[in-house]
């Protein structure tokens, strides 16, 4: 047998390998090892991690909420405006003749009745114009009375046939005429009357008088541009307010019906608001806003109403009947439309759809729930199908309710705003 090539590559690798330093130029028997170990450990850690117990999943958080029932029955769809305060009645007092000022009856701020004496103008020449009249009637009155007597004799001797016809006619002309001039003389007299009572100028309308603009001694003119003093009706007194024209076939509807009762809270401070009753209905909508302007009227007995302040306006326009009730608050919208998170009987909640029918401050009337049901009012931005919940406690419902009722306020304010 022939061993020349065995012999051959036995002494090559014998040339190149040297056990004792264990390098050569082939795979070193060491590294081989460390990988057999580092596959064997692999292995090992791999089937502990097999055969290992699987951890339980966890049980998914509860969330907290506040919850509210679906209410069934009458609810009153209320109207939320800001309005102007405005005096039922305002008169500036001008004079109508032209005169001075002789005395001044009334101070600032004061409260009038109609007929109180505001101010006294000099009426001196007027009064002397009515005496010169007067005068001129009595001496009438004499001619006239003469003038009859010479009738009387006229148709005596006319009787007797010593004088003509004519000449009694000429007498009773002179009567005729002497009478016409006493009505005239009246007629004047009346006319110095009216021009003497000018001189007295009378307030016309109960209210509140301004700043008084004429002293004694000034010149006042039928023409002049600033009144004497200006009268504001502030018992009682007008708001005005505007509100969107969808409302105001509602608003007929309840104006139709009976009296339509309007609060109003006053810029003072108070948390208690004012009772009135809607007085007037403008008759155009204002096209460039779509509005239409109300007027209410309120007794203002304690005149926390003033003229020219903002209140906020409550009326209720409507009143749905049987109408299922939640929070506004309790309806979600999302991508599929609007829907509530009813809880169920396990206290899951379950997303069911509504259809919001209108939305006020306080209730948002809806279609699509059974009355009685629970629905999530505060928290349900944390919620999915299914999601376990927990009811509030009392402090946390207050505090979430707190916060509910300010996001509302300022809802309505800046919709009152855009409006």
């Amino acid at each position: 047998m022939k061993t020349n090539g065995i012999d051959q590559a036995k002494g090559f690798v014998d040339a190149k390998w040297s056990f004792s330093t264990g390098t050569g130029k082939g795979v070193s028997p060491w590294l081989l090892g460390a990988v057999l170990i580092a596959l064997a450990a692999g292995g090992w850690f791999g089937w502990r991690a097999w055969t290992a117990p699987k951890p339980a999943a966890k049980a998914p958080p509860v969330v907290v909420v506040a919850t509210a029932t679906v209410q069934q029955g009458d609810v009153p769809l209320r109207v939320t405006a800001n309005g102007t305060v405005s005096a039922l009645a305002t008169v500036e007092i001008r004079p109508q003749v032209s005169s001075t000022v002789r005395t001044v009856h009334i101070k600032e701020g004061q409260t009038v009745k109609p007929g109180d004496l505001l101010f006294t103008l000099d009426t001196r020449m007027d009064e002397a114009n009515l005496a010169k009249a007067q005068a001129q009637l009595m001496r009438d009155q004499a001619d006239l009375s003469d003038a009859r007597r010479t009738l009387v004799r006229s148709n005596e001797l006319l009787q007797r046939n010593f004088i003509s016809r004519s000449a009694v006619d000429t007498a009773q002309a002179k009567v005729d005429g002497f009478e016409a001039t006493i009505r005239a003389d009246q007629a004047a007299i009346e006319a110095s009357r009216v021009a003497v009572s000018y001189g007295a100028i009378r307030a016309t309308i109960g209210g509140r008088t301004g700043v008084i603009n004429m002293f004694p001694g000034s010149l006042v003119l039928p023409n002049s541009a600033l009144p004497m003093v200006t009268i504001a009706q502030v018992q009682p007194i007008a708001v005005t307010f505007t509100l969107p024209e969808r409302q105001l076939a509602a608003l007929r509807e309840a104006l139709h019906a009976g009296p339509v009762a309007v609060t109003a809270l006053p810029n003072d401070g108070s948390k208690t608001p004012v009772t009135g009753k809607i007085s007037f209905v403008d008759n155009t909508v204002d096209p460039q806003y779509g509005s239409i302007r109300v007027k209410a009227q309120f007794d203002n007995d304690e005149q926390r109403l003033w003229p020219g302040t903002y209140a906020n306006v409550d009326a209720v326009v409507q009143t749905l009947k049987n109408a299922l009730s939640v929070p506004p608050q309790a309806v979600v919208t999302g991508p599929e439309g609007r829907f509530v998170y009813a809880v169920q009987a396990d206290n899951r909640v379950k997303p069911m759809p509504v259809k919001v029918q209108v939305s006020t401050a306080s209730a948002a009337v809806i279609e699509g729930v059974p009355p009685g049901t629970r629905v999530v009012v505060e928290g349900a931005q944390n919620l999915r199908a299914g999601s376990m919940v927990r009811e509030a406690t009392r402090a946390a419902k207050a505090g979430a309710a707190s916060a509910a009722a300010a996001a509302a306020a300022d809802a309505n304010t800046n919709a009152n705003a855009r409006h």
